[in-house]
């Protein structure tokens, strides 16, 4: 152990959050999916980190599409009480896993269940909050000396949706992020834990099982190739990234698909921990802010009534919601409360973390400007609360900058002033712990 990385101490976890029952399944709006088999295991993993100044930090990973304001809420406040970890200081990622339960009130516009699916939810839901306190309390009980390093390595995998869908989207940019950064954390000759992160949808399956997607069967290979690790995913800015080509109808070439791409994921891990590693010195600085996004207009209740009844399914339940919102609000909510957080582990390695569907020219961005070796930018934290577009995707419109935002209950799509609250946000943060 050399004296830059002695101080540290860390500890992994990991629980199973398989669920025991069929589940309606997330992340695809339609006709409720029931789950009908497991393909592998789904969990929660968390590394704690304590550094000399005696300060504790936790990151969690997760094999969910993702986490409500409610959600997140229940976990920190869990967390704070129970293991006296501050907001700052506890990163709840979620790899917006397509093959897994629906939780509480994650995308609730999607669905519509009877009151039997309901109950399956409510019980999921229930075991996955006990799971989370489980996870951080036992990362924390296994913190021990450990060193920690960091290096990248490069995957193939990410096609930018955005230009992949037909003839009208030619015009957009094809921009991806192939960046794989990765840490390890050893204790003597033992590694102990592996962090690693990939800028794309984990929507290689899309069927009727219980599965990580490609991100879980890269976790299951890299668990076997070092044996006694926990191999933690982090989803970057996936935001309008997809894995192509996707087999549709058939389950089995699907499967088959997914798993290579987790193996090339996998293997791009397995040679950065090959080679040299930066070892991370500390200690880990933590910061957090919130900005409001702002939104363009919405449609006027009236407008809202006379529609509302040639809708069904979800823009029905989208026009009903803004018709409450107007009913109860007296108008549609102007803005969008948007948390940022950023650690900084030493002038080796600067975490931005950002908060849901973040596109890809944020990573870009933010690493472009602070240091493509040294920093790692990674969306779906907190809240899943939209898609979150850069001005240029903004500007493009389509799906991620425009038509997603009414399915998670906003009335309209962001203003340009997007990307520039966001960045404001970010270098805030960054002046307080660099």
């Amino acid at each position: 152990m050399n004296a830059a990385s002695a101080a540290w101490q860390a500890g992994v976890a990991k629980v199973d959050i398989t669920p025991k029952e069929p589940v309606p399944l997330a992340g695809y709006g339609g006709k409720t999916r029931l789950s009908q088999r497991v393909e592998h295991p789904i969990w929660l993993k968390a590394l704690a980190l304590r550094d000399d100044t005696g300060a504790t930090s936790v990151l969690v990973t997760a094999d969910l599409v993702g986490l409500s304001a409610k959600m997140v809420s229940r976990i920190a406040r869990q967390a704070l009480e129970k293991h006296k970890i501050p907001r700052e200081r506890l990163i709840l990622n979620t790899s917006h896993n397509h093959s897994c339960p629906v939780t509480e009130d994650v995308l609730w516009l999607y669905y519509e269940f009877t009151p039997e699916e309901a109950a399956m939810k409510d019980r999921y839901t229930a075991m996955v909050y006990a799971k989370y306190d489980e996870v951080i309390g036992t990362a924390i009980a296994n913190l021990a000396p450990a060193e920690l390093a960091f290096e990248q390595g490069l995957a193939g995998v990410a096609v930018n949706r955005r230009r992949s869908r037909g003839a009208e989207s030619r015009a957009m940019g094809g921009q991806v992020d192939q960046d794989v950064p990765v840490i390890t954390v050893r204790s003597g000759n033992e590694l102990r834990g592996l962090v690693f992160g990939y800028s794309c949808h984990t929507t290689a399956l899309g069927g009727l099982s219980i599965n990580g997607d490609y991100a879980g069967f890269a976790q299951l290979e890299l668990e076997k190739s070092f044996p006694g690790s926990v191999a933690m995913f982090v989803q970057n800015c996936g935001g309008d990234a997809n894995p192509l080509p996707r087999i549709r109808g058939k389950d089995m070439e699907a499967t088959q698909l997914a798993g290579m791409y987790g193996h090339i994921l996998a293997e791009a891990v397995r040679q950065v921990v090959a080679a040299k590693m930066i070892p991370l010195t500390g200690p880990l600085k933590a910061a957090m802010g919130e900005t409001k996004l702002s939104l363009k207009e919405g449609l006027p209740l009236e407008e809202l009534k006379q529609r509302l009844p040639n809708l069904t399914g979800m823009p029905k339940r989208e026009f009903e919601h803004f018709v409450r919102q107007y009913e109860t609000l007296g108008s549609l909510p102007d803005h969008v409360p948007y948390p940022v957080q950023v650690w900084n582990l030493g002038p080796e390695l600067t975490f931005i973390a950002l908060t849901g569907e973040t596109v890809v020219d944020y990573s870009l961005k933010f690493k472009g400007s602070h240091g493509w070796n040294n920093t790692w930018v990674f969306g779906y934290n907190n809240d899943l609360l939209s898609y979150v577009p850069s001005l240029r995707v903004l500007r493009e419109g389509g799906y991620e900058g425009i038509t997603g935002m009414y399915e998670y209950g906003h009335r309209a799509s962001y203003t340009e002033t997007v990307e520039d609250q966001i960045t404001r946000q970010v270098e805030e943060l960054l002046g307080k712990v660099r």
